[in-house]
């Protein structure tokens, strides 16, 4: 198990030294304010020979001295953590992408190729890796302290969080937020190998089930969608599939929307929500009537799409 010192993600060090700063900052303050409190205390304490004639009641001076000097202490910090921030948010091209379930109360983890675990994920080290995340029923938190990472998991709605582990071991997975009975059960651990023992691990594990692309393809089939989606030049009831992830979608109200995985998630779910331009209104909705592992599948298959797409 790592310790509360570990740092094991590229991020960890950037968020010590930035929480470093800042204890320090407050540290300053503190000693500073409640030395002048002391100060003052002894002073002007009753009795004392400190000349009270003509107090001051205003001092421009103080006013603006107060008010500039923390400005200018504040705002680098800002730009630093704001800087930090975005930085954050932007995921590696070449990240490896793991769809992660949250339940009540359990972590349910799938790799690419369709490897399962529960309350554990196997990653590799030093390689990007992308987690997409929902919740089945409440809010839940996923917080690895050795990575320095947190993302609140909610139902209805999917939510990334990425991190590149930088050492080897076993690191404790949490859930932060309050989750019910067995809120502090909730408990898992990210594994991290080198390189190729990931491999070794990837091929070692018999789950006996396709990848969430190959699943999907199957259930986008037996659901009757490509009946209506079709794959071909041929123009179906409902628009093409290929090459529409990550792609701008032009509505029938005018409005031009990207198509991510939660627009193809509320697609699946409200599919009048949402209509395509030149389309009508005519996809029945499929709320209820697939999981949340199965709308994964799915939008890994027409994520997939993007390989097949050709020249139009």
């Amino acid at each position: 198990m790592g310790n509360l010192l570990s740092q094991a993600s590229t991020l960890a060090s950037k968020v010590d030294l930035m929480l470093l700063v800042l204890l320090a900052l407050s540290g300053f303050f503190v000693v500073l304010i409640s030395g002048l409190i002391i100060f003052f205390a002894v002073r002007y304490r009753r009795g004392s020979d400190a000349d009270r004639s003509h107090a001051p009641n205003t001092s421009l001076r103080l006013e603006i001295a107060w008010t500039v000097i923390p400005l200018l202490m504040g705002l680098p910090i800002f730009v630093w953590s704001a800087a930090a921030y975005f930085d954050y948010q932007r995921i590696p091209a070449d990240a490896l992408e793991i769809h992660v379930v949250a339940q009540q109360w359990m972590w349910k983890m799938e790799h690419p190729d369709g490897q399962r675990e529960i309350d554990q994920l196997h990653v590799p080290m030093g390689q990007p890796v992308k987690l997409l995340m929902i919740s089945q029923d409440v809010i839940h938190s996923f917080w690895v302290p050795d990575f320095r990472i947190k993302q609140d998991v909610l139902p209805g709605r999917y939510t990334t969080l990425w991190f590149e582990a930088t050492e080897e071991g076993t690191f404790p997975l949490r859930c932060a937020e309050y989750c019910g009975t067995e809120h502090s059960r909730m408990l898992g651990e990210i594994v991290v190998l080198k390189p190729t023992d990931y491999q070794q691990w990837l091929a070692g594990q018999d789950s006996g089930a396709a990848s969430p692309a190959a699943q999907g393809e199957q259930l986008f089939t037996d659901l009757g969608c490509s009946s209506c989606h079709r794959l071909d030049d041929d123009l179906g009831r409902g628009p093409s599939l290929v090459g529409v992830f990550g792609s701008e979608v032009r509505l029938a109200n005018g409005a031009v929307v990207l198509a991510d995985e939660s627009y193809l998630r509320e697609s699946i779910l409200r599919p009048g929500a949402k209509i395509v331009a030149t389309y009508q209104d005519i996809m029945p909705t499929f709320e209820g009537q697939v999981s949340e592992e199965e709308l994964i599948s799915l939008i890994s298959y027409i994520q997939s799409l993007q390989d097949e797409e050709e020249p139009r």
